[in-house]
């Protein structure tokens, strides 16, 4: 069958195979498993903690994570666009098709350069490969770095009145689950984001409403964030993805969570009624 059927064709049926859902504890790769088992196709998840064992920085783990795999979700941590990622990621790519891997899908990021290195990495295995660039994650402010600072009623970035239309992990995972499941996404990439372009301040209100109690954006320099990085012990590299946003490089709203599934993207005031309905951000 030719890509051009493959693409433009009628849906087929999902490789009996497994998914392996590498991060398949994280933000985006738990929803995606959870989907994938719901539809009763079997599913390994790809973590240093899962049986056998994954982990990026040590090949010799990937040959057994692959073995009866059909398919692959495929996210790196800590980011696509940080240095020697396209290198992992292509190298693992390229050891996927051999082992037979018909089908990846890769999270990516919308407006970064080092990612994009890596997803040539990747298309260059030869693997049918769908793309899905997302913006920043609403759920980073319940599941990421920034819950706390909800919980405390602060958020302290160095964005200034920068805006980003936050896209609702679940929309993700939703596109990422057609994407490995139906031929006519492969080849294709998807850009997703919300529906509206949201200061860090329009996200504080929308989080006050939600909670019921004040949460306050205040804003701060690229100094005072470095420091509280490494406070945390997290990667510098950070500052890239915070610089996305203030560059204005995402400051517009995309339409791929509409393409890839025919409906509209969630907005994020109900991705945060939703998140406080669950006692998220109790105290």
């Amino acid at each position: 069958m030719s890509s051009e059927q493959r693409t433009h064709g009628a849906p087929t049926t999902p490789d009996a195979r497994t998914t392996l859902v590498i991060g398949g504890t994280g933000k985006t790769g738990r929803r995606v498993a959870e989907r994938l088992t719901a539809r009763g196709l079997p599913v390994r998840i790809g973590s240093r903690s899962a049986q056998p064992a994954f982990q990026w920085e040590s090949p010799a783990t990937w040959d057994a994570a692959l073995d009866g795999v059909g398919a692959v979700y495929l996210t790196y941590y800590p980011d696509l666009g940080f240095p020697g990622a396209a290198e992992t990621v292509g190298a693992f790519a390229r050891t996927a098709v051999e082992r037979g891997v018909r089908r990846l899908v890769l999270l990516s990021g919308r407006g970064e350069e080092g990612a994009r290195r890596s997803e040539d990495a990747v298309r260059a295995s030869g693997a049918d490969l769908t793309v899905v660039r997302s913006s920043w994650f609403a759920q980073n402010f319940d599941e990421g770095m920034f819950v706390d600072s909800v919980r405390a009623g602060e958020i302290a970035l160095p964005v200034g009145d920068s805006v980003e239309p936050f896209v609702d992990v679940e929309d993700i995972a939703d596109v990422a689950v057609t994407a490995l499941t139906d031929d006519r996404h492969i080849g294709r990439t998807y850009e997703l984001s919300g529906p509206r372009l949201l200061s860090l301040t329009e996200v504080a209100a929308e989080l006050t409403r939600a909670v019921g109690r004040e949460v306050r954006y205040v804003p701060v320099t690229r100094d005072d964030f470095r420091a509280v990085l490494e406070g945390a012990g997290m990667p510098l590299d950070f500052l890239e993805l915070i610089d996305l946003m203030t560059g204005g490089r995402n400051a517009h709203v995309v339409h791929g969570v509409e393409e890839a599934l025919g409906r509209p993207a969630r907005d994020f005031s109900a991705y945060a009624r939703d998140a406080a309905a669950r006692g998220t951000w109790k105290e």
